[in-house]
Formats: C-alpha cells, sequence, structure tokens
C-alpha cells in the first residue's frame, strides 16, 4: 500500500475507490455481523455471489460484505443500492430467487422484505421501516454501509480526513475544546465528561502518557461495541489517535474480549492496513507526531470492563481493580497518566471534529448531547443494534423502533444497563432515554444494554439471574462484593425455589444498601442495584414468592404448575408433544389435561400453545 503523506493522497484514494464502485449499476450490501453470521449468513453470501455468476451480472451488480446492518432477528439480511431496498430472513433457498427477481425481472421481491406484524404490509424501502425511521447515526454511521475490511472504502466515506484537519490545522487545546463543547458524555457507562476527561489527560506531566479503548463489552445482553468494531474499525482506529493527539500519548491500546474473534480478527486488519498506509507508527501528515496501537485481549473477566482492573490486566496481572487515588490520569497504565474511553465514546469523536460541537449538539439533550447506541434483546419483535438521540422516550424505542412485543403481549419491565442496571416498569415506560432521568428511576444507562421484558417475566428470577452472573463474575477483592453478592444471590435461590423467609425482603434491602456503600469498585457497587429496583417496583411479587408460595409469572419451576383451560384447548396436541414429562394427556381436537403430579413447572407447554388456553397455577403443598 503507498503511504498517506497528505489530504491529496486521501482524496486520490477516495476518488480511485468511488470510481471503481460507480462502475457498478447496484451495490448489494450484505450483512456479515456476527448476529447474521450466526444464523448462517456465509451461505446465503455463497448464494449471492453464485447467482450473480449463473445470471451474468458481475459486471452491474457488486456484493459488499458489511458489519450488522441493525435489524438482528430477521437476518441474514441485505440492502440493494441505489433503491434502498431492505431484503430480510434470506436463506441458501430463497436468495437465488431473489436475486434473479430484483436484477432480472426488475421486481421487488416484496415476500422477502419486512413485513409490519400489526399491518401485516410488506415495506421494501428501507426508510419506511418503522425500526429505522427514527435512528440518527453518528456512533453506528457507516455500520452496514462500508466494505468493513478495506481501508479505502473508509477514506472514500470521508474516513481520516478528520484526522488530519485536526493534527494539521488544530492544536491539541482545540479538539479537546471541541470535544468539551459537545457535551459528550462518556458512552461506557458512568457518563462522564469526555472533554473534561481529555483535558485532565492533556494537562497531566509526563515523559509518556497512554490512551486506552475499553472494548470489554461483557453485559449480558449487549452487543453495542462489538457492532462498531466489527462493522466500521477504521473509525475507531481514527477516533482513538485523535484523542492520542488531544492528550499528548503516543501509544495505546484496545482491550477486547476474546469471546469477540470477529471483531479481533477485523480490528487486527484494519489496524496492519493503518500502519502500511503510514498511519500508525510514523510522522502523521508531515508533523513531529506519530501514534502506536496494539490489542490486548481479556481472558472474559466481567470486572476487567472496571477501568482499574483493565489496567492490571495490561500489565499482565489478575485483573483486580485498584485503590483510588490516584486516578489514572494521574497514574495509570504502567504508572503513567492515562484516558480511557470505550468504543462508542471514541467512535463519536470523528464526527464531532469534522462538524463541530454546533452539528453535534443538535442532537439529544442539554447535559446530554448527541445520540446514544442501544442493543435491543429480550422479549421484543425487531431485536438488534439501534442509535438514537438522547432523551428519545422508551415508549418509542419499545412500541415503535421495536415493534413491540413478540406476540402482542403486554409490556411488563425493560432492564436497562445490564447488571449494574435497574429496571424501568410499564408505568414509566414514557422516561426519556437520558442519564439522569434513568438514575431518578432506579436505573441508569450504563453501556446501551435494553432488555425488554412481557408479563410472563418473573421480576424475582430476573433479579436472581443478574445477582448470579455478577456473583459468579465478582473478582472476591473486596469482602463486600465477595460475600455480600453471594448472600444476596443465596437469598434470592430460596425465595425462587418456594423456601422464602418473611424477613428476606428487608436482608436483601440492607445487603445491598451494604455493597453499595463499601465495594470496592463501581461495579461492585452497582451489582445490588438490579435487585433494589425489582423490590422498588415488584415488591408484590417477592411477597407472593415468599408468603403464598406462589409465582404470579409462573416461572420458578418449584412454585409452579400447568392447567389448561377446556373451553379454550382445541385439542391441537402441541403441548402434549412439547411436554418433556408425558404430564399431558389428551386425544385430538379434545381437551387436554395436565396431571399436577407430573408437571414440572418448565413452561414448554405453555409456550407452545397457539390458542392461550394454558395458564400457570400454584403448586399445592404436600
Amino acid at each position: 500500500m503507498a503511504k498517506i503523506n497528505d489530504k491529496y493522497d486521501l482524496s486520490r484514494i477516495k476518488y480511485n475507490y468511488r470510481s471503481e464502485m460507480g462502475r457498478y449499476e447496484h451495490h448489494i450490501y450484505f450483512c456479515a455481523g456476527a448476529g447474521c453470521i450466526s444464523c448462517g449468513c456465509a451461505d446465503v453470501a455463497r448464494g449471492v455471489k453464485e447467482s450473480l455468476d449463473e445470471l451474468g451480472l458481475n459486471d452491474k451488480v457488486k456484493m459488499i460484505e458489511t458489519g450488522c446492518i441493525g435489524l438482528c432477528s430477521l437476518g441474514p439480511v441485505m440492502l440493494v443500492m441505489p433503491e434502498r431496498i431492505f431484503y430480510v430472513g434470506l436463506s441458501p433457498k430463497n436468495i437465488g430467487k431473489v436475486i434473479k427477481t430484483h436484477f432480472v425481472d426488475g421486481q421487488i421481491a416484496k415476500n422477502y422484505c419486512y413485513q409490519d406484524l400489526k399491518t401485516k404490509e410488506y415495506i421494501p424501502c428501507i426508510d419506511d421501516i418503522p425500526f429505522y425511521k427514527d435512528q440518527v447515526r453518528i456512533a453506528l454511521q457507516g455500520c452496514g454501509t462500508t466494505e468493513f475490511d478495506k481501508i479505502e472504502a473508509y477514506i472514500a466515506t470521508g474516513g481520516y480526513a478528520t484526522l488530519h484537519k485536526a493534527i494539521t490545522e488544530m492544536t491539541p487545546q482545540e479538539v479537546i475544546d471541541e470535544v468539551k463543547n459537545s457535551v459528550l458524555r462518556g458512552r461506557g457507562g458512568g457518563g462522564f465528561p469526555t472533554g473534561v476527561k481529555w483535558q485532565a489527560g492533556h494537562d497531566a506531566v509526563a515523559d509518556q502518557k497512554y490512551i486506552v479503548c475499553n472494548a470489554d463489552e461483557g453485559d449480558p445482553g449487549a452487543f453495542m461495541d462489538r457492532s462498531i468494531i466489527e462493522g466500521t474499525p477504521h473509525k475507531l482506529i481514527e477516533g482513538i489517535i485523535l484523542g492520542g493527539y488531544a492528550i499528548g500519548a503516543t501509544k495505546g491500546y484496545v482491550y477486547i474480549r476474546a469471546e469477540y474473534p470477529i471483531a479481533v480478527n477485523r480490528l487486527s486488519k484494519a489496524i496492519d492496513q493503518a500502519r502500511a498506509m503510514g498511519l500508525l507508527d510514523e510522522p502523521l501528515f508531515g508533523t513531529d507526531f506519530q501514534f502506536s496501537l496494539e490489542i490486548r485481549i481479556g481472558a472474559g473477566a466481567f470486572v476487567c470492563g472496571e477501568e482499574t482492573s483493565l489496567m492490571e490486566s495490561i500489565e499482565g496481572h489478575r485483573g483486580e481493580p485498584r485503590q483510588k487515588p490516584p486516578l489514572p490520569f494521574q497514574a495509570g497504565l504502567f504508572g503513567k497518566p492515562t484516558i480511557i474511553n470505550n468504543v462508542e465514546t471514541f467512535a463519536n469523536i470523528p464526527y464531532i471534529i469534522k462538524h463541530g460541537a454546533e452539528g453535534y449538539t443538535r442532537y439529544g439533550r442539554v447535559g446530554a448531547h448527541g445520540t446514544k447506541v442501544f442493543a435491543l434483546a429480550g422479549d421484543i419483535v425487531n431485536a438488534g443494534i439501534i442509535e438514537v438521540p438522547i432523551g428519545m422516550p422508551m415508549r418509542n424505542i419499545i412500541e415503535n423502533i421495536g415493534g413491540g412485543l413478540i406476540g402482542g403481549k403486554e409490556f411488563k419491565a425493560a432492564q436497562v444497563g445490564g447488571p449494574s442496571g435497574g429496571c424501568i416498569t410499564a408505568a414509566d415506560i414514557d422516561v426519556p432515554m437520558d442519564y439522569s432521568e434513568l438514575i431518578a428511576k432506579g436505573a441508569m444507562m450504563g453501556s446501551g444494554g435494553l432488555i425488554a421484558m412481557s408479563t410472563d417475566t418473573c421480576m424475582v428470577d430476573t433479579a436472581r439471574f443478574f445477582m448470579d452472573f455478577v456473583q459468579d463474575e465478582s473478582c472476591g477483592k473486596c469482602v463486600a462484593c465477595r460475600i455480600g453478592t453471594k448472600r444476596m444471590l443465596e437469598i434470592l435461590q430460596r425465595i425462587t425455589k418456594g423456601e422464602g423467609k418473611k424477613d428476606d425482603i428487608d436482608r436483601l434491602l440492607e445487603l445491598g444498601a451494604v455493597v453499595k456503600d463499601t465495594a470496592m469498585c463501581g461495579l461492585g457497587q452497582t451489582a445490588p442495584n438490579p435487585i433494589l429496583s425489582t423490590i422498588r417496583y415488584f415488591r408484590d411479587e417477592y411477597e407472593a414468592h415468599i408468603f403464598d408460595h406462589r409465582c404470579p409469572a409462573g416461572r420458578c419451576q418449584a412454585l409452579t404448575v400447568f392447567e389448561i383451560d377446556p373451553q379454550t384447548c382445541i385439542g391441537c396436541t402441541r403441548c402434549k408433544k412439547h411436554c418433556p414429562t408425558l404430564a399431558i394427556t389428551g386425544e385430538l381436537k379434545h381437551a387436554h389435561v395436565v396431571d399436577p403430579a407430573l408437571c414440572i413447572g418448565c413452561g414448554a407447554c405453555y409456550s407452545s400453545c397457539p390458542v392461550d388456553a394454558i395458564h400457570p397455577t400454584k403448586r399445592e403443598e404436600n
């Protein structure tokens, strides 16, 4: 690869790539994000290539593999440009028909487009799909519409031109001032003002400074950072270099979990490409500034998402938190001033420097400008990655973008912020998705995980799930987290088994307060949040488990058996076929019956019933 020495080299690469792409009448942006890979996109991609070859379309249609396009629940997916037609649910069996219908017959294969489950209408154009209409892409810009494995593709979208502008036209302080004026808050969970953090790093005096990207995304149901790295790895690299220039760091690290092999592979290749073009390890654009970047792979410890534990791990030590002070900007990695931000934070930086703080503050609200990336998961129809202006009401996200809950079920709550967050109930579904607003409701923005739950969800069991995760991931360095989370988990396990005691709720509240006040790091301090918020809003469910030995949602097996309404049952036999213990009897087209002595409360029958004839009921005590 030729070296990039100035803006003219960037313009030349941009022109050449666009000219090459301009030779084709159509472009197929084929999603190769981890979500689509997991549902067989590689076989579909081969089918696309084979169909184009068989139909003689290779000189007219160019297939480009991209990162996540967003709508993960309907993958594999592809976007056809310039028509902007979006095809979903693709498979090796149907892809040939879709390609022929669209490119040979000149018609839209509507049956393979997005279908609105409420209106039953097919929506071919991606811009008209509710999932995309209200989104604003800044951190995710280019993800799903850029060839992830070619630096030329990123440069063709204006990539690295912002880096050239900053290094040749702006002082480090001017870069920091722009970030300050944008009011960008850290997207990793804490929400600390990025510009203020960078100013502290800039003002620190040392012969060596470091800048670190925290890509150790460990929250259950969260995949925001992974999607950015997989889709636009060069955007992350540009953001990190800009941060290094701003604070005076010449060395950077990306700390990424080993469970993200696709992201690691794509980022490694991107770093090699940037290095080959002279954007790393060499003086940049004729200046004295040069920057080096390395990847450090974590071993999957959740606690390493905490900044001081992360630094310990990079240094080769066991991932455990350090006492503060000193803070990382004072004495961080290898005892030197260090600034740490997460992937999404760095992904916002090129946009801010390119468009200025004014361009960025058009979105969001006072005190929390810009956008936020969320990973929608749980009982929601349109699961996937979204990016919306900060302050958008949760109702808009759940009902419009998310398409409501699967099966039209009633919304009960959403867990926001992962194991460190809390739940937002149906009564507060209109809460603006903003740092302060969520904290006031007992939740937090966190890194952006948003798990929607229907009325079928047991909130006590949900709290148990998150506490089980936190307790398992506790590094054990401090007593509060090591012992406190263990005791809280034991109590929750007893409650869900029908063995709760009358003072268990008070005990959980007391233990939660102690752990919050005395745990050593931020992860330990926020560990009780799911318990405290579920008790705050669903205390009646805890009391039903403890005093009535009943799980209202029918999810705790030890407390639940299922019964069939004979007036509603149509005798389809589905429940009978799904029952693992043969507890259901009945003939075809006749009402079925559950034997409570054999029912283990697994819910397989409940989930399979097409007419909602099966309901949980209290297990009678012997």
